[in-house]
């Protein structure tokens, strides 16, 4: 149960893939090629091609006259269709499949996949309530953590570690917690992050500190296990800032940021670039973080407010059944 099989992942946005470019993504221990043809075809194969072994992703794809396209073996130059069929050299039929095809489920842009295990609980459909009212920013942070899923997610639902890890970026000095909305594998958390003044050498030397509020109010949505949405308002406009897991094996967890926004001022238009790397740099803090814990430390001390990790390890315990809270605890 450690990578939570039978969870839908969220393996690429469209937009993360270039057409007829195979992109490798790894899934509950095991290895595909993504490509995406000229039509918007978006197709997935085991990426050991079953001739000699070859990393499929490492070839490139031939595009036909139809636009759809294959994908390359870069060793001997097979042609594989999305079906998994080949044609051998000095023949001109099409073999059986010979490579079982990854189940994608293709919801607009969006690529989920349960990896071929039977589906346990439902896509969450906030991404393409998100899609319908916001535009589209783009893709940031597509980073693999040496890290057990459940340590991934204990780390994002902790809030008490945004004024240490994330104080770099925010100077973040106090988080003041207001609350935790609790419906099973779906929650709210609420809190306030109070920032630290900056000198105007400090603006000087990074105008990006110009950006952030004395508060930060935080509002993020969770959908266990594979998504986290916060959502942000300012003058400017309003963000939902979305951070994506998937357990690439036991011990190694993908996670990527996809960014929606809505202009409310004309000069939100101009930073979306700011808004990607600020979600850019939060990712490579919390990776970097996690490379320097003992994950299996006996917890000794608790801080108050840690009702997010709660709920992260009550639900890892209980999948796929949700169990009500035990607030005694």
């Amino acid at each position: 149960m450690s990578m939570l099989f039978g969870a839908p992942w969220l393996l690429a946005h469209k937009s993360m893939l270039e057409v007829n470019k195979p992109k490798k993504v790894s899934l509950y221990g095991l290895e595909y090629v993504l490509w995406k043809d000229a039509t918007g075809k978006v197709s997935a194969l085991p990426n050991a091609c079953p001739h000699m072994g070859a990393m499929l992703s490492e070839g490139w794809c031939q595009q036909h006259d139809d636009k759809s396209s294959v994908v390359v073996c870069p060793f001997h130059a097979l042609e594989f269709d999305s079906e998994g069929c080949t044609v051998l050299p000095g023949f001109n039929k099409k073999t059986l499949p010979q490579l079982q095809p990854l189940e994608l489920i293709i919801q607009g842009d969006f690529i989920w996949s349960y990896g071929g295990q039977e589906p346990k609980i439902p896509i969450p459909t906030i991404l393409n309530e998100i899609t319908a009212k916001y535009e589209f920013i783009g893709h940031t942070a597509d980073t693999s953590v040496e890290t057990d899923l459940l340590t991934m997610l204990l780390n994002m639902h902790d809030y008490n570690h945004q004024n240490g890890t994330h104080r770099p970026l925010f100077r973040i000095e106090e988080v003041q917690f207001e609350k935790f909305i609790d419906n099973g594998f779906h929650s709210h958390a609420f809190y306030d992050m109070r920032t630290a003044a900056a000198t105007w050498g400090e603006k000087f030397k990074n105008p990006d500190i110009l950006l952030l509020p004395k508060i930060i109010k935080a509002h993020l949505e969770n959908h266990f296990p594979s998504l986290i949405i916060f959502h942000g308002v300012s003058g400017l406009g309003k963000v939902a800032q979305c951070h994506l897991f998937i357990p690439e094996s036991e011990k190694r967890t993908r996670t990527y940021v996809l960014m929606f926004g809505e202009a409310k001022h004309p000069v939100f238009k101009p930073l979306k670039s700011k808004f990607l790397n600020f979600a850019k740099v939060v990712v490579e803090q919390d990776a970097d973080i996690l490379t320097k814990i003992y994950p299996n430390t006996p917890q000794k001390i608790k801080l108050n407010n840690e009702v997010g990790m709660d709920w992260v390890r009550r639900n890892f315990a209980s999948f796929p059944e949700i169990v009500e809270p035990n607030l005694s605890k």
